[in-house]
């Protein structure tokens, strides 16, 4: 079955298995119309008792999802922001995500920084192509912390240190180092990548359903609730935002060339000479 009833992605289920393809030129941005579809295509595919296991990948060799739309950051910022009791809308999206009773895998070809790269980490695997693949937290470059799940998830899967090094240093990291850092499960050839995807995912999904969804409800009982992490996150991100500094950095990425092709490709080198 293919459902081709959103935007920004292409799902069709075949055997057990929902792939969702992200395509969202011109480069996957996370924008409102992406994050509408993943919303409600995280919904459909939670309650599809067909589905085993969802397969997430990109039409865009050159990008998973580029990271959130910046112009629509500007000016969203809250300097007394306090502590909601509800997550964020971004949250709910990839908590849904995370707790979903399927196997959830990410196949990462191109860039995914941002917000492109906190979604593949509410995932419960991610592979990503050796030659091709480019993970990033560009956000402090920005003048904000990340708000969609990397401080949380990122020092679970790589260490504190580690995740401190992504976060504060804004930098790009290739596959072999996501790997290494545990970001990524495995750094793999990028002629090899699907086929590898494809095979682990028609094995988990000739597995009982109940056993999948009790295995993955059990690992997950063993981590401590990220509920409380995420909403404090939010708040400090609501408050960054509401900063001169903050509003100067993004109109001067926007400005210099941010959000288009051909300056997102280096993004990470450029960065450091973005200055308010």
């Amino acid at each position: 079955m293919t459902d081709n009833g959103y935007a920004a992605l292409r799902v069709a289920i075949d055997r057990g298995i929902a792939r969702v393809t992200i395509d969202h030129p011109p480069l996957n941005l996370l924008d409102a119309t992406l994050l509408d579809n993943l919303d409600a295509a995280g919904r459909a595919l939670a309650a599809d008792d067909g589905v085993r296991v969802v397969v997430v990948d990109s039409a865009d060799r050159e990008f998973f999802i580029a990271h959130a739309d910046v112009r629509g950051m500007i000016g969203r910022g809250d300097a007394r922001a306090e502590r909601r009791e509800r997550l964020s809308r971004f949250a709910e999206m990839t908590e849904r995500w995370r707790t979903m009773p399927k196997a959830t895998i990410a196949v990462i070809m191109g860039r995914a920084r941002g917000g492109g790269s906190e979604f593949a980490l509410a995932l419960d695997m991610r592979f990503a192509a050796r030659e091709t693949a480019v993970l990033s937290q560009p956000e402090v470059g920005l003048g904000i912390p990340p708000g969609g799940g990397a401080t949380q998830r990122l020092p679970r899967l790589c260490s504190r240190g580690r995740a401190l090094e992504v976060i504060l240093g804004a930098e790009d990291f290739d596959a072999d180092t996501a790997e290494r850092y545990g970001w990524v499960n495995r750094s793999l050839p990028a002629a090899a990548l699907h086929a590898f995807v494809d095979r682990l995912a028609v094995r988990i999904a000739g597995f009982p359903a109940p056993a999948v969804a009790a295995a993955k409800a059990a690992v997950d009982a063993g981590e401590a609730p990220a509920a409380d992490g995420l909403r404090e996150e939010h708040r400090l991100l609501r408050r960054a935002l509401a900063t001169s500094e903050a509003t100067a950095a993004m109109e001067g990425f926007l400005a210099a060339g941010g959000q288009t092709r051909e300056y997102e490709r280096d993004l990470g080198a450029r960065l450091g000479g973005l200055r308010a």
